[in-house]
């Protein structure tokens, strides 16, 4: 006997029967405390049993003889408490689980022989599903009432010894075939329609894609060709630019040059300007200067000559005058003789007066000329500007002989006596 604390698995069910229980008390996978000699407990398993259920040769509702074969599992439920109190009535004390699965398989076996009699072989055989539905439905309810649940059920097998199902798989294997042949010629039809069809789009796909590229080449080249006007417009408006920006540059420097050679020649004929002002203040200095300071002086000289000719004739005429008049008084007593001798000596130094003048003035041509010519005696260089004619020492001698030339006029000029004239008289 068992008693104290007892435990179960997960797959069984302890039933406790009684002191203290009025009905069985029942732990499914767990423990309790069994009171000695006046409890019991007992042991009912949970598992699930997997049946395989045999009818052979049950005639159909055709009379056709068949064997079945179906495959169930069934279980003692575990949950309700109603279906396990069943299960105790039926099933504790049994020697083995063995007999609970003697039950299940029989009852099975049973119900799944009356829905073979009551179906034919074409049904069975084409539903099997229907079949396995009518079976598991009738079966639950009858095993439930003993406390037995049926998980599942299938039909695994269907066989016979009499060829039928052979020969219904034949007449349905020809039916199949035919079928088949039509089908495969449908098919091929179709396929060849469908191939026709499917050759006729992809050529007009084709025509249509080859006719889409051409439009996009010849939209392609109108672009490009567009594009390739664009771009040689502007690069022979660039080439054109450069040209002209390097002619407008070549324009330039050609105009920098000119105005270079216009400051040039600008300075040059400034030089030039100034060679010739320089030359000319050079000349003014050396030849032009002298030449009028020698003629001033040489004025100057005549002038006082001419002032100290005069004078000295005047004193002399006054010495004269005076001495004639000493004379005269002297003389007063000689007579009138020596009067007119005086007068007509008086009228000769009149007339020696100006031959005396003119022998003066050939005496001093001379001195002159050496006066003139004596700063060319000390002069080391001379530039000479002539504006045609003759140059050199030619030039030179022709400038002193004009020179020497002119002293006539300058003499007339200073004292009124005509050298010329005077000398013609006198030859």
């Amino acid at each position: 006997m068992v008693w104290g604390f007892v435990t179960c698995g997960p797959n069984e069910v302890l039933v406790i029967s009684g002191c203290c229980h009025s009905k069985p008390l029942l732990v499914p996978g767990g423990r309790t405390f069994v009171w000695p000699f006046v409890q019991q407990v007992q042991e009912l398993p949970l598992k699930t049993m997997t049946l395989q259920v045999e009818s052979p040769k049950v005639y159909t509702n055709q009379g056709v003889p068949i064997s079945v074969t179906g495959i169930a599992q069934v279980k003692i439920q575990g949950q309700n408490e109603e279906m396990l109190l069943n299960a105790c009535e039926q099933f504790l004390g049994k020697p083995s689980i063995r007999e609970i699965e003697r039950v299940a398989l029989e009852t099975l076996e049973g119900h799944q022989r009356a829905i073979m009699g009551s179906m034919t072989v074409e049904e069975i055989y084409k539903d099997r599903k229907k079949f396995s539905k009518n079976v598991y439905e009738v079966a639950s309810a009858d095993l439930m009432n003993m406390g037995i649940t049926v998980i599942s059920y299938t039909l695994r097998d269907i066989r016979d010894d009499n060829g039928y199902l052979q020969a219904l798989g034949m007449a349905r294997t020809a039916e199949v075939k035919r079928d088949a042949r039509i089908g495969e010629a449908e098919a091929q039809r179709d396929s060849t329609i469908k191939e026709a069809i499917a050759e006729e789009e992809r050529m007009a796909a084709q025509y249509s894609n080859d006719t889409e590229i051409a439009k996009a080449k010849r939209d392609f080249e109108l672009k490009k060709a567009a594009y390739d006007l664009e771009v040689n417009t502007k690069k022979a408006e660039a080439e054109l630019a450069y040209a002209l920006q390097v002619a407008k540059t070549k324009q330039r420097i050609v105009e920098e040059q000119m105005q270079i050679k216009v400051v040039e020649r600008q300075q040059e004929i400034s030089i030039q300007e100034q060679e010739i002002q320089r030359k000319q203040k050079e000349l003014d200095a050396i030849i032009r200067r002298p030449a009028e300071a020698e003629k001033y002086r040489l004025e100057k000289i005549a002038e006082a000559h001419r002032n100290r000719v005069i004078l000295e004739a005047e004193a002399e005429s006054e010495a004269i005058r005076i001495k004639g008049d000493a004379a005269a008084f002297s003389l007063e007593a000689k007579g009138k003789a020596e009067a007119e001798k005086l007068a007509r000596k008086a009228e000769a130094y009149k007339l020696y007066k100006e031959a005396a003048v003119t022998e003066m003035l050939l005496e001093a041509l001379p001195k002159i000329s050496a006066e003139i010519a004596a700063p060319l005696t000390q002069a080391k260089k001379i530039n000479m500007i002539s504006t045609g004619g003759e140059i050199g020492a030619a030039r030179l001698t022709t400038e002193i002989l004009e020179t020497v030339l002119r002293m006539p006029q300058l003499v007339s000029t200073i004292t009124g006596v005509d050298i010329s004239k005077s000398v013609g008289r006198s030859a």
